[in-house]
């Protein structure tokens, strides 16, 4: 049965970069990563993927570039002068975070730098990346119309520590 758009599922995963097998990230052994369907949340490769499984269903899903961080964009590689950064012990591969032209929080990768210039990837780090997931779907319910509207999972206390708080 086909998950619908406006559920709360919950999933334990873990990424891979699909050329090296390198693992990305995971998330296994803690607690579940919760998003709600159709309010892209998660890449939409991976949302489509998932939203044609059950509960306690496991798959491994190929997510090509396009449909997770999108292609790398060398239009999105800039550089600016050095004044710019001034008080930032700069280092290739470091992530800075800035604010864009509509105020929203960007992130940037340092590709390169000299003592005049330095140049920066708005690209998302995996950008360009065919991505392996590991799924498994832990749990599916109903959205409350608080959350459809907010787009925000509600909190879940646990009442034990299992979700490994210090309860």
């Amino acid at each position: 049965m086909a998950i619908a758009d406006n559920k709360v599922v919950g999933i334990e995963y873990t990424v891979k970069d699909a050329q090296s097998g390198e693992v990305i990230d995971s998330n296994v052994g803690h607690q579940p990563l919760r998003f709600i369907t159709g309010k892209g949340q998660i890449i939409p490769g991976l949302e489509k993927e998932i939203k044609n499984m059950n509960v306690g269903e496991s798959a491994d899903v190929l997510v090509k570039a396009e449909e997770a961080y999108g292609q790398k964009d060398e239009n999105a590689v800039q550089t600016l002068p050095r004044e710019q950064f001034q008080g930032i012990e700069l280092q290739e591969g470091m992530t800075l975070y800035g604010q864009g032209e509509n105020g929203e929080t960007v992130q940037v990768t340092v590709r390169s730098f000299d003592e005049n210039s330095v140049t920066i990837d708005f690209n998302h780090p995996l950008a360009g990346k065919d991505l392996m997931f590991t799924v498994n779907v832990k749990e599916v319910r109903d959205a409350t119309p608080e959350e459809v509207m907010t787009g925000q999972v509600a909190e879940e206390r646990c009442q034990d520590g299992s979700c490994g708080c210090s309860h």
